[in-house]
């Protein structure tokens, strides 16, 4: 890729660390944005501190910056545009509204010196409440400063009078030469100068002020402690939108920061929390601005049936709230527990209250046989959804097949979801329905043999938006794989292929038909046969043409979000 003059440019202002004072005076507002990527890319914190502190315009976008399949910027970096923000809110240059960190968090534990988002989350938590402080400083400051103003000003009044007193001593005693007549025409003359004194100058400039509140009062129906009242963002100086990821560690900070008045007002865009209790994600909930959720993922948290039929109602009051993902939360449906169907029938109903809602992922939360009363209570399709290590029932397949949902997904992962003869043709007509729609498909860990994936080849063929495809910890032999890779290279959007490695790469002592996770933990034989099996893979892609088809069975790093 050719980089633009101007980004060249950019990185060789940005280079020198201790002229960054110096030039930032004078750069014109069209090329801050340029300068502050430059800085971010160049790790140059001074810079980004500087170009923030100033920002010429009224929203900043910080996770634009961030470029596909590219680390985020780095935590120096970070800390000092959160610094620069608060810094900014008292610098009379910068007009900065609305500051968007959505998707600025890295990956946790990844390569470089990102910050991840439970860092970076603790850390925009520390500067709204910081913000807050140094308004309440500055504040005390201006009150001192209005305090002395005062007391110069009464010091003044004390001199006036008393030059005042003086006077009228002298004219009081010169009052009985001059004669009665000569007195009662002095302050009458003393009057008609028009000149008033300073104590009435500032007794008029407040009874016109007090006239002025109370006629604004007058006019509009309500006084001013009310109108504050009804207007809780009197004092917010920036809007300041964040993806949030609290666990039991952060979530104090978190609320804290939800609850703070002051300068900066903390916004949620996707909310991921884990190992929270109800009550916690529910007071959690209630903090957050109606308007800007989009999504919430919940994770390792004991919600149980009842506890998840309790935020839903909850849940229902964010109207643009349209991803919904539940990972490892304990739902798993017992019918020897008393009031479970209520409870499903509950959820059911509140999964319907959500109208906005696109994407839905449910993992390991074991509810075979209850697919259809839950889904079918939607009143939109789903784009996504995301079903792996549920225990899928032959009905629960065959609802899916026939639902609304199916002519419109977009994304689909069953994976670990054991699939037979009986199951099959559900899935078949299931991927037929999907066809136009349907871009990536997750399969892995299903328990396809050869026979199984050679009748469902037929219908991954015709699924002619795919881009990407999981079939990972599957039974294959060489064969099946070959016909597989084979099928794949005659998909023309595809460009991602997760494939199992073949069952004679294992080392001997497998099972016939191993499970998902005998495959996953038995050892390769990598030295010899896995190198001849990704010999005989690529073979396959030469003699196609397809240079932009992508094979790998690394189960650990793949990544569909990375198809372009």
């Amino acid at each position: 890729m050719v980089r633009s003059l101007v980004t060249i440019c950019a990185k060789v202002v940005v280079s020198d660390h201790s002229s960054s004072p110096a030039w930032v005076s004078f750069v014109p507002r069209e090329l801050y944005s340029p300068l502050l990527e430059a800085a971010f890319s160049s790790c140059r914190p001074l810079a980004v501190g500087e170009l923030v502190q100033r920002w010429p315009e009224r929203t900043l976008r910080i996770g634009g910056f961030r470029k596909p399949r590219k680390h985020g910027p780095s935590r120096l970096c970070i800390q000092a545009l959160l610094l620069a923000v608060v810094r900014g809110l008292s610098d009379q240059r910068s007009v900065l509204h609305v500051l968007d960190l959505c998707g600025l968090q890295g990956e946790e534990g990844g390569m470089g010196d990102s910050m991840g988002g439970w860092s970076l989350t603790v850390a925009i938590c520390t500067m709204v409440v910081q913000a807050k402080a140094a308004a309440q400083r500055a504040q005390r400051r201006e009150g001192e400063r209005e305090r002395k103003r005062f007391l110069a000003m009464e010091r003044e009044k004390d001199v006036v009078k008393r030059e005042r007193a003086q006077r009228k001593t002298r004219v009081e005693g010169g009052d009985e030469a001059r004669g009665p007549d000569l007195v009662r025409r002095e302050p009458e003359q003393m009057g008609t100068s028009g000149i008033p004194s300073e104590e009435e100058q500032i007794r008029g400039v407040r009874r016109k002020m007090e006239m002025e509140r109370k006629r604004e009062g007058t006019v509009t129906g309500v006084s001013i402690k009310e109108s504050e009242d009804m207007d809780p963002d009197s004092d917010v100086v920036m809007h300041v939108r964040a993806d949030l990821f609290v666990n039991a560690r952060s979530w104090e900070r978190v609320r804290v920061a939800l609850g703070t008045v002051g300068p900066l007002k903390l916004q949620c865009r996707y909310l991921r929390v884990e190992e929270l209790s109800v009550s916690s994600i529910k007071t959690l909930l209630g903090l957050l601005p109606r308007g800007g959720l989009l999504g919430i993922d919940v994770r390792y948290s004991s919600l149980g049936v009842d506890g998840f039929a309790q935020l839903l109602p909850q849940l229902s009051t964010f109207p643009a709230l349209s991803s919904l993902r539940l990972h490892y939360c304990n739902l798993d449906f017992r019918r020897d527990q008393p009031g479970q169907e209520g409870a499903l029938r509950d959820m059911s109903h509140g999964l319907a209250q959500l109208q906005q809602l696109r994407r839905l992922s449910l993992t390991a939360l074991r509810l075979p046989g209850h697919l259809r009363m839950l889904l079918s209570s939607l009143s939109q399709p789903l784009e996504i959804l995301e079903l792996p290590y549920l225990s899928l029932s032959p009905a629960d397949f065959a609802y899916l097949s026939c639902s609304l949902h199916a002519s419109t997904l977009q994304q689909l992962d069953l994976s670990e979801n054991r699939l037979d003869e009986h199951t099959l043709p559900s899935v078949r007509r299931l991927l037929s329905q999907a066809s136009g729609s349907l871009q990536h498909l997750s399969l892995s860990g299903c328990g396809l043999s050869d026979g199984l994936l050679g009748a469902l080849l037929p219908s991954l063929g015709c699924c002619r938006a795919l881009k990407s495809l999981g079939l990972a910890l599957n039974p294959l032999s060489m064969a099946g794989l070959l016909d597989l890779v084979r099928t794949a290279v005659r998909m023309p959007s595809l460009r991602q292929l997760l494939y199992p490695n073949p069952l004679e790469d294992y080392q001997p002592g497998l099972p016939e038909l191993p499970s998902s996770s005998q495959l996953l933990d038995w050892p390769l034989d990598i030295l010899l046969v896995v190198h001849a099996t990704t010999s005989q893979l690529n073979r396959v892609l030469t003699e196609s043409g397809r240079s932009d088809l992508s094979l790998t069975c690394d189960l650990l790093n793949y990544d569909k979000d990375l198809v372009e």
